[in-house]
């Protein structure tokens, strides 16, 4: 897959799994991701939630994306930079109305938005043993 073909992959299936560290015990949860383009692949987590704390702690990350009918696996790691667009954010609370209740509690500091701009790394049963290759998204 080329870089397009990736963006598209993770659009198409945006429920992805997100380890994290924090000190030395890994974390691993899965998450809906918000959007994949030129710009990153954009999450967004609530500022009170664990996951919050250990990207503001340890920004290196890893995310797996999977689709098993395909048999393809993405797995895309880099650092996380925390994103603070009320723009973006408005975008994300009219793709997510539940969102809008914890907003209007909180304010938009209740919205741990982050951005990864990273390598990944296509996975399938057809191509396990060959050398991996990685490309930069």
């Amino acid at each position: 897959m080329n870089k397009a073909e990736i963006l598209a992959f993770l659009n198409a299936n945006p429920t992805c799994y997100l380890a994290t560290v924090e000190g030395d015990k890994p974390h691993v949860r899965a998450m809906g991701m918000v959007k994949a383009d030129e710009n990153g692949i954009i999450i967004e987590t609530g500022t009170f939630k664990d996951v919050y704390k250990q990207l503001s702690a340890n920004p290196n990350v890893e995310l797996c994306f999977f689709n098993a009918k395909q048999g393809t696996q993405v797995r895309v790691s880099g650092a996380v930079e925390q994103v603070d667009d009320l723009k973006l954010k408005d975008e994300i609370i009219a793709q997510r109305p539940f969102l809008k209740q914890r907003v209007e509690e909180g304010g938009y500091e209740a919205m741990g938005v982050f951005r990864l701009k990273g390598v990944a790394y296509v996975w399938t049963f057809q191509t396990a043993s060959e050398p991996k290759t990685y490309i930069q998204l």
